[in-house]
């Protein structure tokens, strides 16, 4: 950690790096509510994954507001707020359970997210000025690794509550986890982050944004983001359904296989923040890139066991994308990085609409056939890190 983060910001980064376990862990657990609201509220797979596109819609309505609020206020107030607004989110879900209305989930799904935003909002970029600019693919791939963390206990929980027999309650790990995120919150108010200052410019938001939009370097990783958002929120969603349906797996399994793909997720970007220390991330992209397309092909196929690890491998190749492209496209935009960061929170919203296509396509044509959905996306992947390992038009 020392080569990567300066001496002065490592509690920061140690502070900061427990937010990306929280947004982890609470956006892998939704893909074990997806399986579970398709049987205890009898809907089919594409409208179950209405929690993806009610949650991913949190993050398109609220990436650029929390941009602005941020570049106002900073990049601590920005996480405490986010924090406040996750907690509120979690502690909706002790009156849905009596409830049992879908309509009810959904928002409560939308509201976790509109917190979520916040932090990623913040977080993102804050890791990647505790440090050199050479280094920070690096770094905010060392401090995703949280993520991974969080991705691995979400659905192992879930599905260790949910389809094991006996009173399940979805309710109980985001009761804890919502009051754990307020003390949280609470701490952070308390705390004194330093506000990493960049040179500034007399850009209004308005300028400031259009000014991004011309930026082809930003411009190209913002799309590419979509894409990626496409392929893997898509993939975590029905991977449950594939394992049962295709594979005949029983979803308790199935669970636990998803946290084992999330801990090859982690273990990647442990090992991808090293190796892209000394190796240029644009390489390290596209060798992963390749990799997942030809996994994705490999389940389109439908090669019988073959295409279960191939979808379970996916997990170690898709690992460094997400930090690498933000990190990427965040380069050298000085006083507009908060500003750059907002709008390439708005990506998320492909997770939506790549699920709710990938869903649509399942119940009409068959599960491996809406592999397209993620393969399309991983192929925009590669000729996105084409382009920067060779061509190195940035902008």
């Amino acid at each position: 950690m020392s080569q990567l983060v300066k001496k002065e910001y490592r509690l920061p980064f140690i502070m900061v790096a427990t937010l990306f376990f929280l947004w982890g862990f609470a956006r892998a657990i939704m893909d074990v509510l997806n399986k579970h609201f398709q049987t205890v509220m009898d809907i089919s797979i594409s409208q179950s994954t209405l929690v993806q596109g009610a949650f991913f819609l949190g993050y398109f309505l609220w990436a650029i507001p929390a941009g602005i609020f941020l570049n106002k206020y900073g990049y601590r107030r920005g996480m405490v707020m986010g924090l406040l607004i996750f907690g509120l989110g979690c502690l909706l879900f002790l009156p849905g359970e009596r409830i049992m209305s879908f309509p009810f989930f959904l928002f409560t799904m939308f509201v976790i997210a509109s917190g979520l935003v916040f932090l990623e909002v913040a977080a993102n970029p804050y890791m990647t000025e505790l440090g050199a600019p050479e280094t920070a693919a690096s770094r905010l791939n060392l401090a995703q690794s949280f993520n991974g963390l969080g991705n691995i206990c979400g659905p192992w929980l879930g599905g260790a509550l949910l389809f094991t027999g006996g009173a399940a309650s979805i309710s109980m790990p985001y009761a804890v986890m919502g009051i754990a995120v307020v003390i949280i919150a609470l701490s952070f108010s308390r705390m004194k982050l330093p506000e990493i200052k960049t040179e500034q410019v007399s850009a209004t938001d308005g300028e400031g944004y259009r000014s991004l939009l011309h930026n082809r370097l930003f411009l190209f990783g913002f799309i590419a983001l979509i894409f990626y958002e496409i392929a893997e929120i898509s993939i975590n969603s029905l991977f449950i359904n594939y394992a049962e349906r295709v594979r005949g797996i029983d979803p308790a399994t199935a669970s636990r296989l998803l946290s084992f793909g999330f801990l090859l997720f982690m273990c990647m970007r442990f090992v991808g923040s090293g190796v892209m220390s000394r190796v240029r991330a644009e390489l390290v992209l596209l060798i992963c890139a390749i990799g997942t397309v030809i996994c994705c092909a490999l389940v389109f196929m439908n090669v019988g066991q073959l295409s279960l690890y191939a979808l379970i491998a996916n997990y170690a190749f898709e690992a460094i994308m997400f930090p690498t492209v933000f990190s990427l496209s965040l380069s050298g935009l000085g006083s507009l990085t908060k500003r750059g960061s907002s709008i390439l929170m708005l990506t998320p919203i492909g997770g939506a609409i790549g699920t709710m296509l990938m869903g649509l396509l399942a119940d009409v044509v068959s599960l491996s056939a809406a592999f397209i959905v993620p393969l399309v996306g991983f192929a925009v992947m590669v000729a996105y890190a084409w382009r920067l390992t060779f061509l190195h038009k940035y902008a």
